[in-house]
């Protein structure tokens, strides 16, 4: 395919929100593709070289794409840069500077631009930042306006699509299997196996549906971790599992699976799949002494341990590890860490993914020969209220933020990507009624006044609507940010300011700079109520009304374990205030 028919395809999806007729665009995309072409146009489509597991990025700042531009253009990199800053887009900007050179771009191939898009990808060393600028600038010599509009747009991570994971598997629904119901859930199934679209892409357009079929669990490759409802008191959780539940503690730390191959080394992923194995080297030796039999993929929680006591330290401490490239042997020192395992997903060639709960634990203990780092998770299973309080109780003196309740029920299998009540959290804060926390995306930001003068004084936050692939507002928050959490926020955001309001993102409150959504914050606030300006939940509760916190606060907590579909969901928001509706309706009829 020519590089000129894909950003053609490109200018009509940032022209359109409608989700349906992205979908018609991709699915016509999509048709046109050979197989070899599938994998590169979808990852390319979502901002990617590679699946987002494999961690590759291109590493080039505003700066060094405006430098790659003046080379191109042949203007001084100050002009180049004052044109961007007034554009507020440095795609835009080259767009406009190569207006008169429409006759650029005839021979490039979309196969072309990606290997020189992943030569870009690689360079690294003395001398890598120069290598990138030069190779960039010659591809926009080669490349017409609109062409290079989108090629520097992709160095900076600022594509402007909308295009995400679950609007590309609709398309695929459609090309592959009819749009039905069925095909969909089958396309789904195997991406969340597998974390890789171009490699769920090529199976289908070699044998449609069928060809699902050959795609596996695979060491090296992240499933897409299963998640958790919740619940406001021990007593319903109990009531969903029909009187018997398997309850674990729910250790406060960062979600880690772990992939231990036969030979060769170990990989970790987070709840977001990114490979944070140079972050725990002390798990990569341990973990192939712990598990008897490999290969094998686990999954834990990492949290960090008083090493004299033994006791679970605080999230903030295990926290300080998460992205940590230098100074490891100091760290591992300082802040000493044990991965409780609670899961077990594939142990030597089987798939363990749809044994349920019991015979996963069993197999798992098994399997597991415990070291000083490496250990189950404690479980208990309950049958009455009491012994869960008591277990619950327990796991907060052990320093755990609750417990994870589980389903014992044989349809309680591994559900890859889902959520469900087969497991149910329920976590201290919910004996606070709605102290509890709600996990939010920041989609704009707003500026401060008087002593936040200058810096960015409130943010505007927002939940995940799956249902819809939207983030719907709910709070716009300004407390809890001390004077280090309020000078640090320019630089956590500039990554992802835009000018325009997001793709996907519901509102009626217009911020004073728009926020790609990406950054997971923990808020917590006094009650939920009914916003005609938050869009949360609209029309769940009352027709034309959303859900909004009142008197939200930043718990000082951000959520780097989780991307921006992983925090608190519309349905949750909607499940938290019916529980709130019902506390202060037993509160109010309770006799004095």
């Amino acid at each position: 395919m020519r590089f000129t028919e894909l950003v053609e395809v490109y200018g009509k999806l940032e022209a359109t929100t409608k989700r349906l007729e992205m979908r018609a665009l991709l699915v016509g995309l999509i048709e046109r593709l050979s197989i070899d072409e599938l994998p590169e146009v979808l990852y390319l489509s979502q901002g990617l070289l590679r699946p987002e597991y494999e961690g590759i990025e291109l590493g080039m700042a505003d700066s060094l794409a405006a430098k790659s531009v003046a080379l191109a253009t042949g203007l001084p990199d100050p002009e180049v840069l004052a044109e961007a800053r007034s554009s507020g887009d440095l795609g835009t900007t080259v767009e406009r500077l190569l207006e008169n050179r429409s006759s650029a771009g005839a021979g490039l191939t979309v196969a072309g631009v990606y290997q020189v898009l992943t030569k870009i990808a690689r360079a690294s060393g003395e001398g890598s930042q120069e290598t990138k600028v030069q190779v960039l600038a010659e591809l926009l010599h080669r490349c017409s306006p609109t062409e290079a509009k989108y090629a520097v747009r992709f160095v900076l991570g600022k594509l402007r699509l909308g295009v995400r994971e679950m609007t590309i598997l609709d398309a695929l629904a459609v090309a592959f299997g009819g749009g039905t119901k069925e095909a969909r859930a089958q396309i789904e199934a195997a991406f969340n196996v597998s974390s890789d679209l171009g490699l769920v892409a090529q199976a289908l357009a070699r044998s449609a549906l069928e060809g699902l079929g050959e795609i596996h669990l695979t060491v090296g490759r992240p499933v897409r971790p299963m998640l958790a409802e919740r619940s406001p008191d021990l007593a319903d959780v109990l009531k969903r599992m029909e009187g018997r539940a398997a309850l674990e503690y729910k250790y406060d730390g960062l979600r880690v699976q772990a992939h231990v191959p036969q030979d060769g080394p170990v990989k970790l992923f987070s709840r977001r799949l990114e490979d944070i194995s140079a972050q725990f080297p002390e798990l990569l030796v341990d973990l192939p002494k712990a598990i008897a039999r490999r290969p094998a993929i686990v999954e834990g929680e990492c949290v960090s341990i008083d090493p004299e006591t033994d006791e679970i330290r605080p999230f903030q401490e295990i926290s300080r590890r998460r992205g940590r490239k230098y100074d490891l042997e100091r760290m591992q020192q300082e802040i000493p860490v044990c991965l409780f395992l609670f899961d077990l997903l594939l142990e030597g060639d089987r798939s363990q993914i749809d044994e349920p709960l019991p015979e996963r634990r069993a197999h798992l203990a098994k399997l597991v020969r415990p070291t000083d780092r490496i250990r189950l998770a404690v479980q208990k299973v309950v049958e009455n209220v009491d012994d869960a309080q008591a277990f619950f109780d327990q796991s907060i003196a052990d320093g755990c933020e609750g417990v994870m309740a589980k389903s014992l029920d044989p349809g309680g299998t591994y559900h890859p990507g889902g959520r469900g009540f087969w497991w149910i959290k329920y976590k201290r804060e919910y004996t606070q009624g709605l102290a509890d926390s709600v996990d939010g995306v920041v989609v704009g930001a707003f500026h401060g006044k008087g002593r936040r003068g200058g810096k960015y004084g409130a943010l505007l936050m927002a939940v995940y609507n799956p249902d819809q692939d939207r983030y719907e507002s709910f709070c716009k928050v300004g407390s809890g940010f001390d004077d280090a959490a309020l000078d640090a926020l320019p630089k956590r955001l500039k990554p992802f300011e835009v000018d325009d309001r997001p793709e996907g993102v519901l509102t009626e409150l217009t911020p004073d700079r728009w926020i790609t959504p990406t950054l997971v914050l923990e808020v917590r606030g006094a009650e939920l109520s009914l916003s005609p300006i938050h869009r949360a939940a609209v029309d769940l509760i009352r027709p034309g009304a959303g859900l909004a916190l009142r008197f939200p606060r930043f718990t000082g907590r951000y959520r780097e374990d989780k991307g921006p579909t992983d925090a608190t969901t519309s349905q949750e928001l909607v499940a938290l205030y019916r529980s709130q509706v019902r506390q202060s309706s037993a509160t109010t009829s309770a006799p004095e």
